[in-house]
């Protein structure tokens, strides 16, 4: 990305395609000088309004001096923008047309095209936003769920990051102790904090271990709950997928093997945002299609969150089923009777009976308990239902944060003053880390990964 903010930027921010308006943004010094170029509004200049006007204006081409569109124009002022400079924006008709033209007319008055979240990386450097708040814009963005959207928004006010600069700023407290202890010559040592110290810093050990423990509810939330329906040939796993999803996406037939390739879909359950995929019946195949069929199932069971194992009920529970319960019953797992509608002839006392459900996967009803069931099992995978959840990109630094910090408290619990400047040099490691979930330690390489992510115009 190219981070000089001495240019000016310009970005169409609305999704491409028929719409009622699209909106182009500028950002910059230049963006009153550019607006002034391009914009007739009949009276003063755009420069000359004052932040906060909204006016109906033309654009005009720079080029021939052609009109690009009418628009309303609105006026912002540094810092009070979102990116804290200059801020123009025009509203105009939606189509990739009128838009091209007036990002034509912005390009040839000396705007430069942004980068994907420019406007917001820019943000960010201005000191309008953290990392974690920058973060939260795209989780935002890309919300499945209204669960989603509301940890993103709570984390774009700042929840996140007051609890990470809380956790700071304890380490930091406790590390300037240790650091003015080694101001003092050997002979002139005061008394030792070490208890002191170790105490502070294992309540904020605490803390980072609960910030922690959200990872797994900020991985469904952000990605989806990879739910795998798994079982042998021909038990239902396909009109399983179609009756979930309420419309008939895979195809439905007696033939076993019908299902060669994983079919994904997305739903939301509860609040949660759901990755559904109907899978190979798993046999020993002759087919190579088919056999690529249970490796990619198998593999899909590995990485599931959740697995739905469907037993078709009205045959004698065989070898094949019990090899595969066996892999199954040790993840988070709901096993479906099937057809049960038709004489039930599987013994019950095999499974763990909080984990079934009965269905012939037809009636409402049992459609209803099913998915019931699901949302219960989600709870736990979701974790504590906080308002915020970490990321992976968090989640990775705070285990790196956290080993540093046990270090040094095993270093300090032994109360060996020889292990004071070990002990700091781990803190100030398990400082850096955290810095750099907020932006306080930050370099090109980080800011490249995080805003690459992010839509052009925002």
């Amino acid at each position: 990305m190219n981070f000089n903010n001495e240019d000016t930027i310009a970005a169409v921010c609305t999704a491409p395609g028929e719409a009622g308006i699209s909106v182009i943004r500028i950002s910059g010094t230049q963006a009153m000088a550019i607006a002034d170029k391009v914009i007739s509004c009949g009276g003063s200049l755009p420069s000359q309004r004052p932040a906060g006007s909204f006016f109906y204006a033309r654009v005009f081409s720079v080029a021939d001096g052609d009109e690009a569109d009418e628009v309303i124009v609105l006026i912002f002022r540094a810092p009070r923008s979102y990116t804290r400079e200059d801020v123009v924006e025009i509203h105009g008709h939606g189509g990739r047309q009128a838009s091209r033209r007036i990002m034509d007319s912005l390009l040839a008055a000396g705007a430069r095209q942004a980068g994907p979240g420019e406007f917001t990386c820019r943000a960010f450097l201005n000191g309008r936003i953290d990392l974690l708040q920058a973060e939260a814009v795209a989780d935002l963005i890309r919300a499945q769920s209204d669960r989603a959207a509301s940890m993103a928004l709570a984390q774009l006010e700042g929840g996140l990051s007051g609890i990470v600069i809380s956790i700071y700023d304890s380490i930091l407290s406790e590390t300037a102790k240790l650091e003015v202890l080694l101001d003092f010559a050997e002979d002139d040592l005061p008394e030792l904090p070490l208890p002191e110290i170790c105490s502070g810093l294992q309540a904020a050990e605490l803390q980072l271990k609960e910030l922690l423990a959200t990872a797994r509810e900020g991985h469904i939330l952000r990605d989806g709950a990879l739910v795998v329906i798994a079982g042998l040939p021909n038990v239902g796993k396909s009109t399983l997928l179609n009756c979930l999803l309420g419309h008939e996406r895979a195809i439905v037939s007696p033939t076993p093997g019908t299902t060669r390739d994983t079919i994904e879909e997305q739903m939301v359950l509860d609040g949660y945002p759901l990755r559904l995929v109907d899978t190979a019946g798993l046999r020993d195949a002759d087919c190579t299609i088919e056999q690529e069929g249970v490796r990619r199932a198998r593999d899909l069971l590995e990485r599931a969150d959740l697995i739905i194992y469907i037993v078709d009920a009205s045959v004698p529970f065989h070898e094949a089923d019990d090899k595969l319960y066996q892999d199954i019953c040790r993840r988070p797992h709901l096993v479906v009777l099937n057809k049960i509608d038709l004489d039930e002839q599987v013994d019950l006392q095999i499974f763990d009976k909080q984990t079934i459900i009965k269905t012939s996967v037809m009636r409402d009803q049992q459609q209803k308990a099913l998915k019931s069931a699901l949302a219960e099992l989600l709870v736990p995978l979701g974790g504590m239902h906080s308002q915020l959840s970490i990321a992976d990109r968090h989640a990775q630094l705070l285990r790196a944060a956290n080993e540093q910090l046990h270090a040094a408290i095993d270093l300090l619990a032994a109360g060996d003053e020889a292990q004071i400047v070990p002990a700091a040099d781990c803190l100030r490691a398990s400082l850096e880390q955290l810095g750099e979930m907020t932006g306080r330690v930050y370099h090109s390489e980080l800011l490249d990964n995080i805003f690459a992510n992010f839509c052009i115009g925002k």
